[in-house]
Formats: C-alpha cells, sequence, structure tokens
C-alpha cells in the first residue's frame, strides 16, 4: 500500500521532502558546474590582470587595440629583448593571428596555454620551435646551428643573471656553446626542431628548464610591478646554477686556470640529475616532515637551493698520481665529477653519484655517466654499474674504468693515472680535477676525517720506545745485521 500511495504520489507531480532536498542539492551542483567555465578560476586571476594591463598600457602608448610586441618586452622582459620577440611571436603564431597584436583575451588564452605545460620534453619542444623557422618544404619547423646557438645563449644569460653570487660572465661561454651545437649538428646547416628537441633530452635534459621556468615566474608575478614602473621582481626564483668554489685571492696570477669553468658548470647541471646541482640536505632532529616536504616541493618547482661545488682534487697543484687521487676523493660522500684533460686538449667527465670505492667490481647509482666535454659535447654513457675504481688487487685491472662493457670501457685510466684511452684511443693525461656536488657538510666531515688521518700519523711518528722495548725490536736486529754498533745510554 505504501508503495502505491509513493507511486502515486510520483505520478501526480507531488514531491517528498527527500526528493525535494536532492533536487535543490542536484540543481545546486549542476549550476555551480554550468557556471565554472565562465568564472576564472583564482590562479587565473594575475594573467587576466597582467593581460587588462598591458592592454591598456598599449592603448595608451601606440594606440593599439590589444597587446604589442614593445608593451610585452618594456614590461615584462626589459633585459631580454630576444627572449620578449621569441616567446610573443610564439603566442602570435599559437593563436594564429594575423596582425602582431593580440586582443586582450586571447592574449590571456595564450598564456594560460603556455602555462599549462608541465611536462619536460613539451618544454624543450616548445623552446626550440621558439627559435626556428617553419620550412614548407621539409613539412615542419627547422632550426639553424645560429638559431641553436642564440638559443642556447639566452639560457645561459638568464641562468647567470640569477646566480646566487650575482651575475657571472665566463670568458669560454662562445667555446662552451660551439662545443653544444657541433655536438648535436655534426656540421650539418640545419635540423628539424624535433630531432633538437629529442637531442637536448638525450644529453641535456633540464639545461633550458631554467628559462621556462623564469618565464612562467615572470608571467605570473610581472603585474604587481607593471603599474609602479620597475623591473618584474625575481627575489625567491633560484635556478639551480651551481656555485663554484671561489679562487684564492691572491692567486689572481695562477698560471692554469681550472678545468671546470663557470660555463662547463652550466652545462653539466642541465645534463645531470637533480642530485649534482640541488642535493639532498642533512636532515636535523628539529626540522619536521612537512617541512622537508615543502623544501622539497619549491626545490622541484623553482626555489631549489644550488649546490656549492667544491674542489676536492686538482693534479696541478697536488700532484699527479693514483695515490694522489685516492687521498683525496676516497673519503667524500658526496656526487663527484672526474674530469680529465688530454694533451689534445680534450675533455672528459666521470660522474659518480655516490662515495669513491676500491673494488674489482663495477659499481655506480642511476646518475652515473661519462661526457666528452671537448671539443664536442654528448653524452657517451649512462646508467647503473658504470664505474670502476682498483688499485690493490692483484689479477685484475688496474686503476679507473667507466663504461658497461667491462671488455670495452669507454675511459680506461691506467694504474699511475698518466695516460688513458677513450674508445681505444691512447691519449695522455695532462690534468685531473674532482669536484665534489655535495652539501657543504659532507666536504667538512671529509677533512675532519682527513685531519684525524694527520694526526694518527704524526703520534706514530713521534712515538718513543722503553729501553725494554728497544731490546727486543727488529729494527735493533737489522741495525746490528748492517754493522751499526750497539748505542749505550752514555753514548749521544
Amino acid at each position: 500500500m505504501g508503495n502505491h500511495h509513493g507511486h502515486d504520489a510520483l505520478k501526480s507531480g507531488e514531491q517528498t521532502p527527500t526528493s525535494q532536498g536532492s533536487r535543490r542539492s542536484l540543481h545546486r551542483h549542476s549550476s555551480v558546474g554550468l557556471d565554472a567555465p565562465d568564472k576564472p578560476f583564482v590562479q587565473m586571476m594575475p594573467v587576466e590582470r597582467l593581460a587588462k594591463i598591458l592592454s591598456d598600457k598599449a592603448q595608451q602608448l601606440d594606440g593599439a587595440p590589444g597587446v604589442t610586441l614593445p608593451v610585452f618586452q618594456r614590461c615584462l622582459f626589459p633585459r631580454y629583448p630576444q627572449l620578449a620577440e621569441r616567446l610573443f611571436q610564439h603566442f602570435v603564431e599559437q593563436a594564429g593571428s594575423a596582425s602582431a597584436c593580440l586582443p586582450a583575451p586571447i592574449f590571456r588564452q595564450q598564456c594560460d596555454k603556455y602555462l599549462a605545460i608541465l611536462d619536460d620534453g613539451a618544454i624543450l619542444d616548445t623552446w626550440v620551435r621558439m627559435w626556428a623557422s617553419f620550412d614548407a618544404a621539409k613539412g615542419g619547423h627547422v632550426i639553424t646551428p645560429e638559431g641553436f646557438a642564440g638559443l642556447l645563449m639566452c639560457a645561459y644569460h638568464v641562468s647567470m643573471d640569477h646566480y646566487s653570487g650575482g651575475p657571472q660572465m665566463c670568458l669560454s661561454i662562445n667555446k662552451t656553446l660551439k662545443a653544444v651545437v657541433d655536438g648535436c649538428f655534426y656540421l650539418k646547416p640545419s635540423l628539424s626542431a624535433q630531432y633538437v628537441a629529442h637531442w637536448l633530452a638525450d644529453n641535456a635534459a633540464r639545461l633550458l628548464l631554467p628559462l621556462h621556468r623564469y618565464a612562467v615566474h615572470t608571467i605570473a608575478t610581472a603585474w604587481r610591478t607593471i603599474d609602479q614602473d620597475t623591473p618584474p621582481e625575481s627575489s625567491g626564483l633560484e635556478l639551480t646554477t651551481p656555485v663554484l668554489e671561489e679562487a684564492n685571492p691572491f692567486g689572481h696570477g695562477n698560471p692554469h686556470p681550472h678545468l671546470l669553468t663557470m660555463s662547463l658548470s652550466w652545462l653539466l647541471a642541465g645534463a645531470l640529475p637533480p642530485i649534482y646541482s640541488t642535493p639532498q640536505r642533512a636532515s636535523s632532529p628539529s626540522s619536521s616532515g612537512t617541512g622537508l616536504a615543502s623544501m622539497a616541493f619549491l626545490s622541484k618547482i623553482a626555489c631549489a637551493i644550488p649546490s656549492h661545488w667544491a674542489l676536492l682534487y686538482d693534479s696541478d697543484e697536488q700532484g699527479l698520481g693514483a695515490n694522489r687521487f685516492l687521498h683525496h676523493v676516497l673519503g667524500y660522500k658526496g656526487p663527484t665529477l672526474v674530469i680529465f684533460r688530454s694533451d689534445d686538449n680534450e675533455k672528459f667527465c666521470v660522474t659518480s653519484p655516490c662515495e669513491w670505492k676500491e673494488s674489482h667490481h663495477y659499481w655506480g647509482g642511476e646518475g652515473s655517466a661519462v661526457f666528452q666535454l671537448l671539443p664536442k659535447f654528448q653524452l657517451l654513457e649512462k646508467g647503473t654499474k658504470l664505474l670502476y675504481l682498483n688499485t690493490t688487487v692483484r689479477g685484475y685491472p688496474q686503476g679507473l674504468r667507466a663504461g658497461s662493457d667491462p671488455r670495452s670501457p669507454i675511459i680506461a685510466v691506467d694504474a699511475g693515472f698518466e695516460k688513458m684511452e677513450w674508445k681505444k684511443i691512447p691519449l695522455h693525461i695532462q690534468t685531473i680535477e674532482v669536484w665534489g656536488c655535495g652539501d657543504q657538510v659532507q666536504r667538512e666531515r671529509q677533512l675532519e676525517v682527513k685531519k684525524w688521518e694527520v694526526k694518527e700519523a704524526e703520534k706514530q711518528r713521534t712515538l718513543k720506545l722503553s729501553a725494554a722495548d728497544w731490546l727486543d725490536h727488529p729494527d735493533r736486529y737489522l741495525l746490528e745485521l748492517a754493522g751499526r754498533p750497539q748505542y749505550h745510554q752514555n753514548q749521544t
């Protein structure tokens, strides 16, 4: 009966309190879902304000009905005109606009699309296409060596201008960029943008990410300072460029500069995993789990604290040899870079994400890699169990090796650390440098261990023997066999 009454009530159009409430809630959710696309999200408000401010300025200065390139460059990227030109032209091409003036809604739409790019591969492809041109004959975007060098130079300037120790410039930047261009193009006049993006993903996957991070940061925060006619703020933005250890202030006349220049450190930081440029900090008991999680999140997004790369070993100053290498490198528990320079001025780099150790087995984690730095830059091999260091175990190869094939390693250094082979090509080692890429605490701990070893050696050297111990000491019998007379207490 109750069921019949319920069906009759529904047929007659009557609504029960439960059905009325459910319909009200359904209507509320449906209205929210319908209105959501029309209402701007909170995170899109800065972009919407930026589009309005730029369009108003373009109207006042140029009389244009939208955002123009001069206003875009003057307000967002005053220090990087080429960056502003390429990024704005990318917006125009993506919008399919026939004019160089973008109305505020279209400009906001293009900014939203650009800010939505999160995949590293898509970031590389987008930035390479900005410096490329469309070739109808080849049916796609192509880029020349000059265009690729311009893209790399722009990324280098942005990274060095936000260096933690202040803006920096390297005198060997042209040589470094030429090595990258030659390693990618192999003297070809042009390549497809897709191939160059894939080459970057294989050899230097993180090289252009700071450039993208800076552009995203500027677009998202520039609206705060445009009205005050001040440059866009960049406080709180760290682009993870490693901080090299400063040279001796009294060594201005140093005849041999370091193998690892500022530009090479920028290049290696973009080619290596984040553990080299942003190492994990040693956790203290007072730090909470939430604080560590927030620090890791900021490091992943934009505010990573760059690593301090310290020089552990320099063969020009501390001598070339296996014992010198072992003395200065063993005991450092952070990631390291081992750079070799041959007599032909070729440079190679072997990277280790963990502490070096002597063993007749191959070892090494995921961050292990072998690079050729000069005259061409290329990743020769990466992976696990690439490293080999043996100076004590007999019956096994002596020296340092790097490569996955034990029978044919890519880099093979002899036992005396004087000669090396690169793909079976014999070379003479001119200089070896080892740089520590870990936390400063790891370097301090290694130095403390070295100081303790020196103190123990001094104690053993100045150990005094008693008369009773000297009577049974083996050195006494050796002296007697050599014809030395016995010494008495009265003799001086």
